[in-house]
């Protein structure tokens, strides 16, 4: 039997370097917990259980998005997370306001939202406001969805996919943008970014009729369910080993901390979704943490040099060919 790795010792752990804000471009916003899911990498730990309104964000948050929208027209994109979104109630009024206010709306959309009671008519709300959807889909085969998502989500997600290609996404016209959404079933880093979109496309366009328009990878942070799955298996020291021995440099003016925005339900801003769930807030040059209504009065230019919120999960961002939001950094991978 093999021993126990032994734990590295602070002193001698690589540090991440020292982040600086950009030009903001980006808002993103969690609207909350909820989710009709309690997927098993889940870094945000969404569950149905996450109803009440301190885990949600109410209509008094979604009027401040939409004010600070209008004060910023640097802010081209809200980009819109959970949880499951379109579970709050006041999701699709805020897509058709920042729509009316000229702003591309992303969704990271879990698919099989669509087949809980009132949302069945998502795919045609979504070709209505013409919003770019971000689908998660860590394989086409189906064991290893339900291992990580849960029973039955393979099929839901297929029946989803082919509601939304019949509504136009995924056509590769650039109009309706259907994006999938890799990440690695444990404790390993996505492959090229590439070549496994070139799997999927062949395998759901053979196998199921379906089309997208392009595949993003991103690497499991080592938060909330998939760091305690880690810690059952005693394996979350080789994880980080893994991150920072592949920490690659070259992302570092790519990670999506220095361009977004990140705001929690409770209207308190952090540098990005993984800072957001380890109260890792952005504070202001005094180092005062920030909320969305200190900004309605200030100019974006405010933020740019402000240095951002590091910490060791930092390193899944920048390993191998980088991880973000978007997908990879560089070219390149595991």
């Amino acid at each position: 039997m093999n021993p126990e790795p032994a734990p590295v010792p602070a002193a001698v752990r690589p540090c991440f370097p020292a982040l600086e804000r950009g030009t903001v471009e980006v808002l993103q916003v969690n609207l909350g917990r909820l989710c009709n899911q309690a997927c098993r990498h889940c870094h945000v730990d969404s569950s149905p259980a996450r109803s009440g309104p301190g885990d949600n964000a109410g209509p008094e948050l979604l009027e401040e998005i939409l004010a600070l929208l209008e004060a910023w027209p640097a802010l081209r994109t809200l980009d819109l997370t959970g949880g499951a979104p379109e579970l709050n109630p006041g999701f699709r009024r805020l897509v058709r306001a920042a729509r009316g206010l000229g702003r591309t709306v992303l969704v990271r959309h879990n698919l099989t939202i669509q087949e809980e009671p009132g949302q069945e008519d998502l795919p045609a709300f979504f070709a209505g406001q013409g919003v770019v959807l971000f689908c998660s889909l860590p394989c086409y085969l189906p064991e290893n969805v339900d291992l990580q998502r849960g029973r039955g989500v393979f099929e839901k997600s297929l029946r989803a996919l082919r509601r939304l290609n019949e509504a136009g996404f995924g056509r590769g016209d650039g109009g309706r943008e259907l994006h999938l959404v890799y990440n690695p079933l444990g404790p390993s880093l996505p492959p090229p970014q590439e070549r496994l979109e070139e799997d999927y496309r062949e395998a759901l366009r053979s196998r199921y009729g379906i089309t997208f328009d392009r595949l993003i990878t991103i690497t499991n942070q080592p938060i909330h369910r998939f760091r305690e799955d880690l810690e059952r298996q005693d394996r979350l020291e080789d994880y980080y080993r893994l991150l920072e021995e592949n920490f690659n440099a070259a992302t570092l003016p790519h990670v999506m901390c220095r361009g977004q925005l990140s705001v929690r339900w409770d209207g308190r801003l952090y540098d990005c979704d993984f800072n957001l769930v380890q109260d890792l807030p952005l504070r202001d040059r005094g180092g005062r943490p920030l909320a969305l209504t200190d900004l309605l009065e200030r100019d974006p230019r405010s933020l740019e040099g402000l240095p951002i919120a590091v910490a060791r999960h930092c390193f899944a961002c920048t390993a191998g060919a980088g991880s973000s939001c978007g997908g990879s950094l560089v070219e390149g991978g595991a």
